[in-house]
């Protein structure tokens, strides 16, 4: 059964437990509500969680840890000299699933029959073919191994599948029975269903927090990989990034590390100020008809795709440096000799944070309380006065809060540095040179075929990780300052 259908019919399934669970609380106490423990919605909640809830969560469960199950089954049975050389076991695996996933999609566009596609023979010279027909490109000829192992793959995974459709289905089914049993006008449903909510709003709190810890933990074992086959020194000291796959790199992360916070001056200088003079106007000096229509546009750069703005840079910004700066330009210098360069790329991603510093001011702004503005005015303070002695200190830690998520923002960038600023990895002052960035260089060694045993590969890890260690470092100094500040008009 497709995982739509099955979802549809355990939601089903609740619909109907939630009706008959509140027509039953309902019957069994005369239809006077009265009589009731709990409201009559809470009866039928009741029946519909139990319905919905245990059914779904084996269905995650079971979609997690059959891919993981029916890969290592396969695999185990794949013997080591159908491996070539040239190749692993996880590709072998990757040929497997995707020949697996073509004889499914084939049989469902009917362009073969189950039994045919369980029955295909090793070395029939049309399995290629019968898979280009559905959309299914391989890199290499389809094997004895590879196929019998496919077939393995689907008829394990079909099996899983309707165990799981029975499994689902049957505990969906039991959560009703046991649900609707024991609904009666004494039932103390109200406990039950919001003990249910508590939970299940734990779990989804649990979940944002344990994707965290993965994603860190994730980072931490690729870092140490790497630093097991790189020297920690020569990365975080070297002063050269010339990767090569080929062996023989250097990979040192200080270009990269001034490339990013050189970027990111740049497009704080251009965005804090400009952001921030937008907030004190729309809060402070703005009437309603004004900030109706300044505010909306302000938010709408933060709207814009990231991509566009890489495109702003390279087509038009960076040519009008060049116009200016460049050879026969308006300056008559020749200081920059192409489009790409750091200020190009900064002064895009200083308009690109402009509403993220803008909006988040104008409403910590506004948050300050109108009674200090009318003490202030009231001692005979002008506006202006008022704004900087009073409005802007009470403000400071929101605002100091606004101006770390655009850095953030900024060290994350990567479409408009790598349209805007180049590739280059070089220690340099001139800002009107191209440089490149932390999360530029992420992209690139993990594009292609790259080999996750290299170092050239796990080097991206640890990238990512030193970028992390960044963002809390500057969390940190965040807190600091906020507490610092707090202190002083709390």
């Amino acid at each position: 059964m497709p995982l739509l259908w099955l979802v549809l019919i355990v939601l089903a399934l609740g619909v109907v437990g939630y009706g008959l669970g509140r027509h039953k609380a309902m019957t069994s106490a005369d239809g006077d509500v009265r009589h009731l423990h709990s409201l009559p919605v809470y009866y039928g909640t009741n029946v519909s969680l139990f319905v919905v809830v245990p059914a779904l969560l084996v269905m995650v469960a079971w979609l997690i840890v059959q891919p993981i199950v029916i890969n290592n089954s396969v695999a185990a049975d794949i013997p080591a000299s159908a491996i070539p050389e040239s190749s692993t076991l996880g590709l072998v695996m990757s040929d497997v699933r995707r020949v697996a996933d073509g004889l499914d999609l084939a049989v469902t566009q009917g362009a073969l029959t189950s039994a045919e596609a369980s029955g295909l023979q090793a070395g029939v010279s049309d399995v290629r073919a019968i898979l280009a027909d559905v959309g299914v490109a391989l890199g290499s000829d389809v094997s004895a191994t590879t196929l019998s192992a496919a077939q393995e793959y689907r008829a394990m995974a079909s099996t899983a599948n309707l165990a799981m459709t029975a499994l689902v289905l049957g505990l969906a089914i039991a959560g009703f029975v046991y649900a609707y049993g024991r609904t009666n006008k004494d039932f103390r449903a109200r406990n039950v269903v919001e003990k249910a909510i508590r939970a299940i709003l734990i779990v989804a709190a649990s979940i944002a927090i344990l994707t965290t810890v993965g994603i860190v933990l994730s980072l931490v074992f690729n870092t140490i990989e790497f630093f097991k086959l790189y020297p920690a020194a020569d990365f975080f000291f070297g002063t050269t990034w010339s990767p090569s796959f080929g062996g023989g790199s250097e990979l040192g992360v200080l270009p990269l590390l001034w490339g990013t916070l050189y970027i990111s001056v740049i497009a704080l200088a251009v965005a804090v100020p400009i952001g921030l003079f937008a907030a004190i106007y729309l809060s402070e000096y703005a009437g309603p008809k004004a900030r109706g229509i300044a505010k909306p546009l302000i938010e709408v750069l933060a709207g814009i795709p990231t991509i566009v703005y890489g495109l702003f840079a390279l087509l038009t910004v960076g040519p009008l440096l060049v116009n200016v700066f460049g050879s026969g330009g308006a300056l008559g210098v020749d200081w920059m000799s192409g489009a790409s360069s750091v200020t190009t790329a900064g002064l895009v991603m200083g308009i690109m944070l402009i509403p993220f510093v803008s909006s988040l001011s104008d409403d910590i702004i506004n948050a300050v309380p109108q009674s200090m503005r009318d003490g202030s005015l009231g001692l005979g303070a002008t506006k202006s006065e008022t704004v900087k002695q009073v409005v802007l200190p009470a403000a400071l830690p929101g605002i100091v809060g606004a101006v770390l998520l655009a850095a953030s923002r900024a060290i994350g960038e990567t479409m408009i540095v790598v349209l805007g600023a180049g590739a280059a990895a070089r220690l340099s002052m001139n800002p009107l040179e191209a440089m490149t960035t932390v999360t530029a260089k992420i992209v690139s060694q993990l594009t292609g075929d790259a080999d996750f045993a290299s170092p050239e590969a796990l080097v991206a890890f640890a990238l990512g990780m030193t970028l992390f260690v960044m963002t809390l470092g500057l969390n940190v100094l965040a807190l600091v300052i906020v507490r610092k500040y707090r202190e002083q008009y709390e």
